[in-house]
C-alpha cells in the first residue's frame, strides 16, 4: 500500500468511525499531505508501508527543519506533527506499521495564545449593527440573529450553524439551548431575552421553517457556510474602523471576557463555553491582567514615567 493509499484509509476511518468533522478531516489530510510530499523528496520516491515504517528520527526532524524553513511557526509545525503522529498511530493498529522513532520526537514548544476579545461596545455594535452590510431585508435579519447568538451565548460560528429551526430559542419559552461543540459533547447555554428576540425576528423570513431544518440558510436555502458569515463581518470590521481581530471567533471570546469582568467564575465560563479543562479558560485571566496592567501604566505617575 502506498502513503497516499494510507492517507485516504485514515481519513475514511477518521471521518465514518472516529466521526470526526468535515474540517477536521480536511485539515488532517492537508497536513499528512504535506509530510508524505515532504518523504517524496526526502527518499527520491513516493513511500509506501515499508519505508513509512522505516523512517528514522533524524528523518521526522528533517521535516520539521523543513518546514521551519518554509516560515511555519512552532504552533503550525506542532499541528502538523500531531496529525502525523495520529496516522501513525493508525497505521499501527490497523495495518501493524510501528515506528520508534516518531515516539523519540518531541513537539514544537508553542505559547498559548492569549484570547483576543473586542471592547464591550465593539462587540454591541457587532450585534446591533451587522445589518447595514445588506439591503435584503432577510439577509439583515438573519446576520442580526446571527452574530447576537454568536456574542450573548458565546458560540463558536460551526456550533451555531450547526443548529436546526427546531433548536431555536423563542421569546417567552425558558428553557436554555443545547449546543453540540467538539468532539460531539452537548452542554446547556443560557439564552439572553436580546437573542431570542434577534432569532424570533428572523424565523418569519426563514425560507423553509421546517424544524429539520438549518436555522441558518445561504441564499439558496442550504446550510449557512461559515466563509460567508467571515465575509460579511470583515467588511463590516473595515467600514466601521473595528480591530482586525474582529472575527466570529472574536465574539467567543468577548463573551468570556466581559462575563469574567462582570465577576463570572472561571467554572461557569469553562461550562458555558464547553472547554474540556479548565486550564483552556483560564486563558481568560491573562486577558483581564492585561487590561488591569494597561490601566496601571495609563494611570500611575510611575507607569507613566516608565512608559517615556
Amino acid at each position: 500500500m502506498t502513503g497516499e493509499a494510507a492517507r485516504q484509509a485514515f481519513l475514511q476511518w477518521l471521518g465514518q468511525e472516529r466521526r470526526a468533522s468535515p474540517l477536521t478531516v480536511e485539515a488532517y489530510g492537508t497536513d499528512i499531505a504535506g509530510f508524505l510530499g515532504f518523504l517524496t523528496r526526502h527518499l527520491g520516491a513516493e513511500p509506501d508501508m515499508r519505508a513509512l515504517a522505516g523512517l528514522r528520527t533524524a528523518d521526522f526532524r528533517a521535516w520539521l527543519a523543513d518546514e521551519a524553513a518554509l516560515g511555519k511557526v512552532n504552533a503550525t509545525r506542532a499541528r502538523h506533527l500531531s496529525a502525523v503522529k495520529s496516522f501513525f498511530r493508525y497505521l499501527a493498529r490497523r495495518h501493524g506499521v510501528a515506528n520508534a522513532g516518531l515516539t523519540l520526537l518531541g513537539s514544537p514548544r508553542v505559547r498559548p495564545p492569549v484570547p483576543r476579545a473586542l471592547q464591550p461596545a465593539d462587540a454591541r455594535a457587532v450585534a446591533s449593527d451587522i445589518a447595514e452590510m445588506s439591503d435584503i431585508a432577510a439577509m439583515q435579519a438573519r446576520d442580526t440573529a446571527l452574530f447576537t447568538l454568536l456574542y450573548g451565548c458565546g458560540l463558536r460560528i460551526a456550533e451555531a450553524l450547526a443548529l436546526d429551526v427546531r433548536d431555536a430559542p423563542l421569546p417567552g419559552a425558558e428553557a436554555p439551548l443545547r449546543v453540540t461543540g467538539k468532539g460531539a459533547k452537548q452542554r446547556i447555554v443560557p439564552v439572553l431575552p436580546a437573542v431570542r428576540a434577534a432569532i424570533a425576528a428572523w424565523l418569519p423570513y426563514h425560507p423553509i421553517g421546517q424544524p429539520d431544518a438549518p436555522l441558518f440558510v445561504g441564499a439558496r436555502g442550504k446550510r449557512l457556510d461559515p466563509a460567508v458569515a467571515q465575509r460579511t463581518l470583515r467588511h463590516f470590521r473595515r467600514l466601521n474602523g473595528l480591530p482586525e481581530h474582529a472575527t466570529p471567533h472574536a465574539l467567543r471570546h468577548s463573551f468570556a471576557t466581559h462575563l469574567l469582568a462582570g465577576g463570572a467564575d472561571l467554572r461557569s465560563i469553562q461550562e458555558l463555553l464547553g472547554h474540556a479543562s479548565l486550564s483552556t479558560t483560564q486563558r481568560y485571566t491573562s486577558v483581564d491582567e492585561a487590561k488591569l496592567l494597561e490601566v496601571w501604566r495609563r494611570a500611575h505617575p510611575r507607569g507613566k514615567t516608565q512608559s517615556l
